[in-house]
């Protein structure tokens, strides 16, 4: 019995689930300034509808200061390389 329950404990443990995240909850963060889903009214950029690539290689400038923005550099730099690709996928289809 006690051999039992700790094989299910150990298969439990070892079973890993991953939620797909809500990319307008994560998207929402950039609405401040770029309008909700990327739709800027304003002066700043448009995020909706820019190609993933192009995204990427924004944020990873911004991360690097090769493109200057103290705002950007520390919101760009607050997400995974995983994130930043899924923000790519979901403003490029905005």
């Amino acid at each position: 019995m006690k051999r039992s329950l700790s094989c299910l404990i150990l298969l439990l443990a070892s079973t890993t689930v991953y939620a797909e995240p809500n990319m307008a909850l994560m998207a929402s963060s950039c609405a401040g300034c770029h309008g909700t889903d990327g739709h800027s009214k304003g002066d700043m950029p448009k995020l909706a509808g820019l190609a993933p690539e192009y995204f990427i290689e924004q944020m990873q400038d911004f991360i690097s200061g090769e493109r200057e923005s103290s705002v950007m550099r520390h919101h760009a730099g607050a997400y995974s390389e995983t994130e930043i690709r899924l923000l790519a996928k979901y403003f490029s289809e905005q």
